[in-house]
């Protein structure tokens, strides 16, 4: 079973918990004996399940029960141990009629339950890690909650209460109200010292090391200095383009109109293409998008001046205003360009276009030559729930010649992943994310995962008959590729959503990395979950990375020339395409398994619920990268951003303008 669902396994054995001694404890009020003996056992075995989930969780990563392990078991195994003998001393005479169950049974019951409701709240609503603090206020919680059930349920006679003297014919111990107003008022103190206390376990720099060198003396580098070539490369050519974003009712084939933010009035923009060491040269306008749009060229490396993050890397382009960007095409692939400025709305509205750059050659791997190739580039979007592909959101019919080399490049533009099937024909994975795959191999019948921000490039011969591609089990749309004067229909697709999920991690034939990662100069982890955090100086219940929200998560800093690791958890319940600018990462693991196949460099991976992925890169680009889940509204609402900053660089962009990080993602 996977660690996710021993996740959602151990979240229902504790809410079970929670319910059991909950339940006990009342019956026990009201004094239902024989239902209370019962609901205590059963409290008690569900206590023993919590043990054996969370033991197993523990197998998986210390990451996953660290606050159940510290704080949650430990708390509940002691409240429930008193219960039990407490409780349980009472009960077995009281079953069998002779004695009544005294008070203190009771609010140790409850305590216990108390115990059990403290450690899911404290997983839900602080997750990762656990501070000092966050378990001084929790024990003294419940420690409040014990008294005040004391008070409740044990009253003694006024004059008795008020001497602190509980009375002897009641055989249950009574709580004054000085004695309980002292109680409450100690444990209000402890729990202000653990906020306290939490607030001085917060890191006192902003930056973390990662086991590396701290910050040098060298002179700073602004980001604004880090700008792209100004000439292409002897034989290539200036690729010239001014994109106008602006307001626009884009009509699609099926007579839908979308109201929706563009790039020249067009959903997608206009596709940027280029030939290797071709110089890329984009003036970018503002025409009416009121609150500012950018260019940021996903995937693609380019010098951290070009990477269109507002307040981190440019200001804004606010109406009125342009910004140029010019950077040569050294990186062949396939890509695409969005806004970063509040993307969760503009990417998804349709500021989004893409960048495709050939090799000078002609020739790609995985791609046999021949004289009229098929290529097509298919970006995924989704308008209101409907895929649209290639900016069409009905089936597309393509023409293809028998024996004619296909190349589909597909991207995902939205924050959720796609499963991509293609029927009809055996193919190759020749590239992800833009770069190219050692010796691919030909499969068919499987299922392909095209994560969000994520690219695929598929290479086949076209056959004499028609391949369809369908995108999440969709049989009636996606593409059709028709040889000349077929007639026939498409492939089999009834079967297409249980076919088997390929395996990138394992595809493909091993080949040599440019560094050592087993050597990293410096080693991140970043503990993805949901909790409450600070957010753009607000509270709120936040995708958190390491227990905060952006801009309370330290920048991670780095040398150049560094070999950086990456550990990526996800405690979560959602899946987080990570997403790192101005590098490639490779992909050394996942959840302990070692990548076998071809070497994966991605720019995007899925990190799905319970999911360790052990990634690394070398720092070769200078300059401060934003690196965050690429869930659009997880970065922009939910704070899981954070930057990669380069030793010795600097920006002028504080965000007085408008353009702060926060507001750039």
């Amino acid at each position: 079973m996977s660690t996710g669902l021993w996740i959602i396994l151990d979240h229902l054995v504790a809410l079970l918990g929670v319910a059991t001694w909950f339940a006990a404890g009342v019956t026990l009020a009201l004094r239902r004996i024989r239902p209370a003996f019962a609901l205590l056992v059963a409290a008690v075995l569900v206590t023993l399940l919590r043990v054996a989930t969370v033991a197993v969780l523990a197998g998986r990563g210390w990451w996953y029960v660290q606050e159940k392990v510290l704080l949650g078991l430990p708390m509940l195994a002691a409240a429930g141990a008193v219960a039990v003998l407490l409780a349980g001393r009472a009960l077995l005479p009281a079953r069998r009629g002779r004695a009544d169950v005294p008070a203190y049974a009771v609010v140790a019951v409850l305590t216990a339950a108390y115990a059990a409701l403290a450690g899911p709240v404290v997983t839900f609503l602080v997750g990762y890690p656990l501070t000092v603090g966050t378990a001084l206020i929790v024990i003294s919680l419940v420690g409040a909650g014990a008294l005040l059930t004391a008070r409740v349920v044990a009253p003694a006679a006024r004059d008795a209460a008020e001497a602190g003297v509980a009375p002897a014919a009641e055989g249950r111990p009574a709580i004054s109200r000085r004695r309980f107003i002292g109680w409450t008022g100690g444990a209000v103190v402890v729990t202000a010292a653990g906020a306290g206390t939490g607030l001085s376990f917060l890191p006192p720099e902003s930056v973390t090391l990662g086991g590396g060198r701290p910050r040098s003396s060298r002179p700073a580098v602004s980001v604004a200095d880090l700008r792209g070539a100004g000439s292409p490369v002897p034989g290539g050519t200036v690729r010239r383009h001014v994109l106008t974003a602006q307001k626009a009712t884009v009509r699609l084939p099926s007579g839908r109109e979308v109201d929706a933010w563009t790039y020249d009035g067009e959903v997608p923009g206009p596709a940027i293409t280029a030939t290797q060491g071709d110089l890329i040269d984009v003036r970018l306008r503002n025409a009416d998008i009121d609150g500012g749009v950018t260019l940021h060229w996903h995937g693609y490396d380019v010098p951290c001046g070009e990477d269109g993050v507002p307040g981190l890397t440019q200001r804004p382009v606010r109406p009125g205003e342009e910004f140029a960007h010019r950077f040569r095409a050294d990186q062949v692939g396939t890509y695409w360009y969005h806004t970063h400025h509040a993307s969760h709305v503009g990417v998804r509205k349709g500021l989004y276009g893409t960048l495709v750059v050939r090799p000078r050659d002609g020739q790609r791997a995985g791609e046999p030559a021949a004289a009229e190739p098929v290529d097509l580039t298919l970006p995924v979007h989704t308008f209101d729930g409907v895929v649209v592909i290639a900016g069409r959101d009905d089936r597309t019919d393509h023409p293809a010649p028998p024996g004619a080399p296909v190349r589909l490049r597909l991207l995902n533009t939205d924050s959720d992943a796609h499963r991509i099937v293609l029927a009809g024909a055996p193919f190759r994975i020749a590239a992800v994310d833009g770069r190219d795959l050692h010796q691919p191999g030909e499969v068919s019948d499987v299922g392909l995962r095209l994560p969000a921000g994520g690219r695929l490039d598929l290479v086949f011969v076209m056959p004499d008959a028609v391949v369809a591609l369908v995108v999440d089990g969709d049989a009636a749309g996606g593409l059709r590729l028709r040889p000349p004067g077929d007639t026939a229909g498409a492939p089999r697709l009834d079967n297409a959503s249980d076919l088997p999920e390929l395996d990138l991690l394992g595809y493909g034939a091993p080949a040599a990395v440019p560094f050592d990662p087993r050597r990293p100069d410096r080693h991140f982890t970043m503990v993805l979950d949901r909790g409450v955090a600070v957010v753009d100086g607000r509270p709120a219940y936040a995708q958190t990375v390491n227990g905060r929200g952006h801009p309370r998560i330290p920048d991670q800093l780095v040398a150049e020339g560094d070999v950086v690791r990456f550990t990526v958890v996800n405690r979560s319940l959602e899946t987080h395409p990570w997403h790192l600018h101005g590098h490639p990462v490779l992909i050394l693991s996942r959840d302990g398994t070692p990548s076998t196949g071809s070497p994966l460099w991605v720019d995007t991976f899925d990190v799905r619920p319970g999911q360790t992925w052990e990634v690394a890169f070398r720092a070769t680009n200078p300059g401060i990268w934003m690196n965050h889940c690429h869930n659009l509204p997880h970065a922009h609402q939910g704070g899981m951003m954070l930057r990669l900053r380069y030793d010795g660089v600097t920006t002028p962009f504080d965000g007085s303008h408008g353009g702060s990080p926060r507001h750039g993602h």
